[in-house]
């Protein structure tokens, strides 16, 4: 790898606005490397040619029934054994409480479990020491309308009457866009110490590492963080403030909500005599929104880095053919880099890389209202 440096790697001379203007950059430095790093797009149109979309995604297609038929395979070789133990101590605690207790008949006994299941399905309890408090007190119902608009929907506790059915159609349908609109506003703002950082690594490490090193030296601080505060603390929290929940179960607990999936085998709060319920759920729900805001800001600094955005290769159009697009898509796939940001990109040649980085204009370098510039057009590159 070969780099060169010089007084015009310090400074950004703008050559598309009407006016002289420049701006200073710390150690911004332009290099041209052979063995460019992978590619997806790249080799993928080498190997495919034009029946790269289709080729492409039928092998994806394949892989994924793979994947799928894969963890069917292992979730049944797991946990088929543990079910088939529990339905056996189940079958011999009926059998010990019908030989205790001959007066009552099996089919009672059936009856009675019947109405216990369907209670229990559908989040109330049959249990003697039900004192943890009704499932719909205000802590409960922000708890579950949280979990509606952010899909985690555990589904331990579901409207019962058909209004609420009604009402929780109509709920979801305008919270779901509305946490989005927030998650997206959220993330828009994270982004600016997240670019900031990236600035920072660039400055210091862009004389000795390229572009795609960098970013993934950044990836990784932003995941050390998600896994250090959204996972490995509030499991620690959830383990010392539930009772019967160890790290692992925590740990997984706020992995499967984090991740929307909300399996609904672990809540929080609902064990029996839970003190501050309510606000034990209140504050539960600010963690999940907390959680997944950092999680969008992760995956939207991952898509960001075009080795890593494999959907790029699905795609059956050139962004290059159209200026406008490539402005939309972002040399990265992020909304936000390219907003006051520091952009990152690789241009090739064969086999040759040249690492250009760019920076957007920010407020006070707007162009004057004369100028004709599209929009795409106005970035500023050092040259």
């Amino acid at each position: 790898m070969t780099s060169s440096r010089s007084e015009d790697d310090m400074t950004v001379h703008s050559q598309v606005f009407p006016y002289p203007k420049k701006m200073l950059v710390e150690r911004e430095i332009l290099y041209e490397e052979e063995h460019p790093p992978f590619q997806p797009l790249i080799v993928t149109s080498q190997l495919f040619g034009k029946a790269r979309a289709p080729c492409l995604l039928l092998s994806y297609l394949t892989f994924y029934s793979i994947y799928l038929v894969t963890g069917a395979l292992v979730f049944s070789a797991l946990e088929a054994p543990m079910e088939n133990d529990i339905r056996l101590e189940v079958i011999r605690a009926k059998q010990d409480f019908l030989a205790l207790n001959p007066g009552v008949a099996d089919a009672d006994l059936e009856s009675l479990l019947d109405v216990v299941v369907l209670a229990s399905n559908r989040g109330v309890s049959a249990a003697r020491n039900v004192s943890g408090g009704p499932n719909w007190s205000f802590g409960q119902s922000l708890f579950f309308a949280s979990t509606v608009v952010t899909t985690i929907g555990y589904g331990h506790v579901t409207p019962l009457s058909k209004p609420g059915k009604l009402f929780c159609m109509v709920y979801a349908l305008l919270g779901i866009p509305l946490t989005l609109v927030l998650l997206s506003a959220l993330v828009e703002r994270l982004l600016l110490p997240a670019t900031a950082m990236l600035r920072a690594l660039n400055a210091r490490l862009g004389h000795l590492y390229r572009p795609f090193t960098i970013r993934l030296v950044h990836l990784s601080i932003i995941v050390s963080i998600l896994i250090v505060f959204c996972l490995v603390i509030p499991a620690s929290i959830f383990a010392a403030l539930e009772p019967g929940w160890d790290f692992l179960d925590s740990l997984y607990y706020c992995f499967i909500s984090l991740t929307t999936i909300g399996l609904g085998d672990y809540i929080p709060g609902d064990s029996p005599d839970q003190p501050y319920r309510p606000l034990y759920k209140v504050l539960t729900t600010c963690y999940l929104l907390t959680g997944l805001t950092f999680l969008m800001l992760t995956l939207t600094v991952f898509y960001d880095i075009p080795q890593l955005n494999l959907s790029s290769v699905f795609s059956s159009v050139k962004l290059d053919d159209d200026p406008e697009k490539m402005r939309l898509s972002g040399s990265g796939l992020c909304p936000g880099y390219g907003i006051g940001g520091l952009v990152m990109r690789d241009e090739y040649s064969g086999d040759q890389r040249r690492s250009i980085v760019q920076i957007r204009p920010r407020a006070d370098d707007s162009p004057s209202p004369e100028d004709t510039t599209p929009v795409h057009a106005r970035d500023l590159r050092v040259h």
